[in-house]
């Protein structure tokens, strides 16, 4: 039984409210990294206080109002399906607040989270916002959204991407890691990957391992599943036929991505 790999709960936890992954400190291995995805039916609201803790709302599909209680942002959600491969709204919430997320159409909502002690403001984080970035070269090739990155000072702690993988390619590739608090060379930050895949009957492969390998999992990866990373090189490889989306969140003692590369494989780079 795999300690990194999670499935969808389906879950309903208020009439309209449906659970589909919740990721904490209690229930995995993670310190920094707490994530949740709801399903909404059209009309139905979730709430939650935040405590000591930040969090970045993305519409993954369908259209959303999102209010703090001070500010409102109504009818945010730019997509129906991730797979039309263009950006989305978020909404970043700062701790010590409560948010209330109602749904304007059937939607798919992530709840991102990460430790946060100093209140930042409110902000929509627009699809207008999201850079886009292409990364890699051959069967390395991907596309990648930045709903949150380090170079954002919005947040205190949570980094977010969206990456699409075409089919025949890898990505988080090659293999690199960011488990030691060691800048300049690499940071330490936690990460969490929730896959979809277009057809949706696909899968990936992801493999987490470190490098004395007390930590080596290979997983077939389907759509709608989880992979928890608390540590280690994490690459993913998309069978030929099948489009990969994944969600990335992360977050660590210092709000820097810093990766370091597989020594063994880097020679892929200087080619």
């Amino acid at each position: 039984m795999s300690k990194l790999l999670r499935k969808p709960v389906q879950k309903e936890l208020e009439q309209g409210v449906t659970l589909i992954h919740e990721v904490t400190s209690e229930n995995s291995s993670l310190e920094y990294v707490r994530f949740k995805m709801i399903d909404l039916a059209p009309g139905a609201a979730y709430s939650e206080k935040l405590g000591n803790q930040e969090c970045c709302i993305v519409a993954l599909t369908g259209k959303i109002n999102v209010s703090d209680g001070e500010v409102n942002f109504e009818e945010i959600g730019t997509r129906e399906s991730v797979f039309e491969k263009k950006p989305t709204d978020s909404v970043y919430v700062s701790n010590d607040r409560t948010f209330k997320v109602e749904a304007v159409s059937g939607a798919r909502v992530a709840l991102c989270y990460s430790p946060s002690e100093k209140q930042l403001p409110t902000k929509l984080i627009s699809a207008e916002d999201n850079g886009v970035e292409h990364r890699g070269t051959g069967n390395n090739k991907r596309m990648v959204h930045n709903i949150l990155p380090d170079s954002d000072p919005s947040a205190n702690s949570l980094l977010v991407v969206e990456v699409y993988t075409e089919s025949g390619n890898w990505s988080s590739y090659p293999p690199h890691k960011h488990d030691q608090d060691n800048l300049p060379e690499e940071s330490f930050l936690e990460e969490t990957y929730y896959h979809e895949m277009n057809p949706q009957q696909g899968f990936v492969f992801q493999r987490v391992y470190t490098d004395d390998r007390s930590l080596d999992e290979t997983m077939a990866v389907e759509s709608g599943d989880m992979v928890i990373v608390p540590a280690g090189y994490h690459p993913v490889g998309v069978p030929e036929g099948y489009t990969s989306y994944y969600l990335n969140v992360m977050a660590g003692p210092k709000r820097i991505w810093k990766f370091y590369n597989d020594p063994d494989h880097e020679w892929i780079l200087k080619r």
